[in-house]
């Protein structure tokens, strides 16, 4: 097993894809650390500083000094954003509303990029707000137009998938390094959406609640979702991304006032 102490030079250390299966960190410094697209299931902390710590993904059964925090922070952002608690619901007027409430929002977060002339200004590594739209219409092509429409051809060819699934989208006729410009990403987010729209109507007064006829590619085989929740993945998906822009574009707004 390797074994690093002090006498070793980490600083600036790069591990990508590295495999650190419990693996042991005591009295180690890691002031300003980035952990980017990694999975800490189970991980153990103790005696920890964690002052100004930054942590977005998945945080189910996350507890900090004893206590569950992923309920306070679902309470929290549906405080925040009016709207997002209905996005799972088996309801589809509730859901519907939900996405509603989130594409209300998105225009106003573009307003305000665009005032800034931020929409193609990434912070830090993270997707920029052009770059999140084209994700977004990556997820609709997969979870509404493969999954219930049952189009077997129906992803945009410059959808950006989540990292893990970048190496598989050639063969879906995605190009990751296509460059649209912001006119046509918008064009293909708002075409998706009347898509996303129509399958609402389409679905009226039907049992959402069994098994969507397939899933998007990128599903584990064996994998169930119901009708109700492949289509709430759509709201789910503008109100987790529409968080992230807003925080960046926050830091873009703060960066250019202190350069001034």
């Amino acid at each position: 097993m390797a074994r690093f102490g002090p006498d070793d030079e980490l600083r600036g250390a790069r591990f990508v894809e590295a495999d650190m299966t419990g693996a042991s960190f005591r009295l180690v410094q890691l002031d300003g650390a980035r952990f980017e697209q990694s999975f800490m299931p189970g991980a153990v902390m103790r005696g920890v500083d964690l002052t100004d710590a930054d942590l977005d993904g998945e945080i189910t059964g996350l507890r900090v000094n004893g206590v569950d925090v992923a309920p306070l922070v679902e309470a929290e952002l549906n405080r925040r954003y009016p709207g997002r608690e209905q996005a799972r619901s088996a309801d589809l007027a509730e859901q519907r509303a939900s996405l509603d409430a989130a594409l209300r929002a998105w225009d106003a977060h573009l307003e305000r990029a665009a005032a800034l002339g931020a929409v193609d200004e990434p912070v830090d590594g993270e997707w920029s707000t052009a770059q999140t739209l084209r994700h977004l219409v990556f997820a609709m092509d997969g979870w509404i137009r493969y999954g219930l429409r049952g189009i077997d051809h129906p992803f945009w060819y410059a959808g950006l998938p989540f990292t893990e699934y970048e190496p598989e989208v050639a063969a879906l006729g995605v190009d990751l390094a296509a460059a649209p410009s912001f006119e046509e990403t918008l064009a293909a987010h708002a075409d998706r959406v009347a898509e996303v729209y129509a399958t609402y109507d389409e679905l009226a007064g039907t049992d959402v609640t069994v098994d969507a006829p397939r899933l998007p590619p990128w599903a584990p085989e064996g994998y169930t979702r119901a009708v109700h929740q492949s289509l709430g993945v759509v709201a789910r998906e503008h109100w987790a991304h529409l968080q992230f822009v807003e925080r960046d574009l926050t830091i873009l707004q703060e960066r250019a006032r202190a350069s001034r």
